[in-house]
């Protein structure tokens, strides 16, 4: 699988467009100039794409109209095309979020249920009690997703709703080539549902990806052959930095340990959730990390665990902001983009990321843990990479047995002399390939 071995770029397109909150309908074609940050996002080492959503809806892009028209605020559909063959064209693949748990109040099926009613012949694709009232004074009462009713949760145990999304599906796959989707709120989506949308994807097109958002429980619920191939790690993503906060790396790793260690109870072993530090929901990691030296340290987490990497805009170069800002100080507008050390740390974690069949596939144990230093592996038969890590503040002189005498400094090219361990710089991260 493709997805493996790549490294992912989020974007947030409305807001990376500088999009207005609300659809006024005017047609812009901001998305285009996401052609011109193409060049960035290879230097960046990525070679995926996600996108949030494209598509119409009433104001954040989750709440869709059309699942077949990219969203007017964005451009048109003929716009989207070329942006996606010119990610193609450079390589890079293309995976668009899956907002199929529910619609906006906008969406055609919904207007017609609130003007026909009983009548309709959607009123089944929804959850609808004809003798109740909402919000809105509609004179009907419907369920919306965890009580917010500008999502009108749809109904995937009717045939004709999974029809028409799979409709949609297929439209994207051969117009957009698109290469996987994303699944919005995938913990709440119908378990037959993902069944019938991995049976439908395998046979449109080989290699496509699914990937589902999951906060809470057991992936392994949502992630197997029959369903999902990924999903969003969200229990390290919150492990790593209050580890790393708390001077605490015993948090993070024994989540690795728990996770894909290897014991036969291991929970994921051989499975590629997806690792990231921040994304378009959460606090920006720079304005999380509370030493701004260990901000790289993050990110050298992410690069060397199992699964598989994803930068979210603007992270790359340190950009900062606070969930209690709201919504839209997480999804901005940038003029440009910038490059600065950060940005080449992370293509430095990225070029070796992609290379390594060991950070790729390899099984995972820990070598040496202390509160402010681990040092753990990943290996294949083939390759044995050393993950080192020193969230403290001064140098430390790490002594392990790795079977091995020397190493190959996977971001330097040099040769390192591990016979009794090495010498760890404050606030630093290493990627070494054991010489056997």
């Amino acid at each position: 699988m493709w997805a493996y071995e790549s490294v992912f770029y989020q974007v947030y397109p409305l807001g990376f467009t500088g999009a207005p909150f609300e659809n006024d309908g005017e047609l812009r074609h901001g998305i285009l100039r996401f052609i011109d940050w193409i060049p960035h996002i290879r230097k960046v080492g990525a070679n995926a794409i996600y996108f949030s959503p494209v598509f119409e809806s009433d104001t954040h892009g989750y709440n869709t109209r059309d699942y077949k028209k990219i969203d007017v605020r964005l451009g048109t559909n003929e716009d989207f095309k070329k942006v996606c063959d010119e990610l193609h064209k450079n390589d890079i693949k293309v995976v668009l979020d899956g907002v199929f748990n529910h619609v906006g109040r906008g969406h055609f099926a919904f207007q017609d249920v609130l003007k026909n009613r009983e009548n309709s012949p959607y009123r089944y694709w929804f959850n609808i009690d004809f003798n109740g009232n909402d919000a809105w004074n509609d004179g009907l009462w419907y369920e919306g997703w965890e009580g917010n009713y500008d999502l009108v949760k749809l109904n995937l145990k009717n045939d004709e709703v999974v029809n028409y999304l799979f409709d949609c599906v297929k439209y994207w796959i051969e117009y957009f080539e698109i290469d996987g989707i994303r699944l919005d709120v995938a913990y709440c989506l119908d378990p037959d549902f993902m069944h019938r949308l991995r049976g439908f994807t395998d046979s449109l097109k080989n290699d496509f990806f699914l990937v589902g958002e999951t906060v809470h429980g057991d992936y392994n619920r949502l992630v197997n052959d029959g369903m999902l191939h990924s999903a969003t790690n969200y229990e390290c993503y919150k492990g790593i930095h209050s580890a790393i906060n708390s001077l605490n790396l015993f948090e993070i790793v024994h989540s690795l340990l728990r996770q894909f260690g290897p014991e036969e109870w291991t929970l994921y072993k051989g499975k590629h959730m997806l690792s990231f530090v921040d994304n378009h929901d959460v606090s920006r990691i720079a304005s999380v990390i509370n030493n701004e030296k260990n901000l790289p340290l993050a990110y050298a987490f992410i690069f060397g665990m199992p699964g598989i990497p994803c930068v979210y805009y603007g992270s790359e170069w340190g950009f900062k902001a606070d969930k209690s800002q709201g919504d839209p100080a997480l999804r901005p507008y940038f003029e440009n983009y910038e490059e600065n050390a950060l940005t080449d740390i992370i293509a430095g974690y990225a070029k070796v990321k992609k290379e390594s069949k060991a950070l790729n596939y390899g099984n995972f144990y820990s070598l040496l843990l202390t509160n402010r230093q681990c040092v753990f592996g990943r290996w294949t038969e083939e390759e044995t990479v050393l993950v080192g890590i020193n969230i403290d503040d001064n140098e430390f002189k790490a002594g392990f047995n790795a079977g091995a005498d020397k190493a190959v400094n996977m971001i330097t090219g040099e040769t390192v002399d591990i016979a009794n361990g090495f010498t760890m710089k404050p606030n630093s991260a290493y990627f070494l390939r054991l010489v056997k």
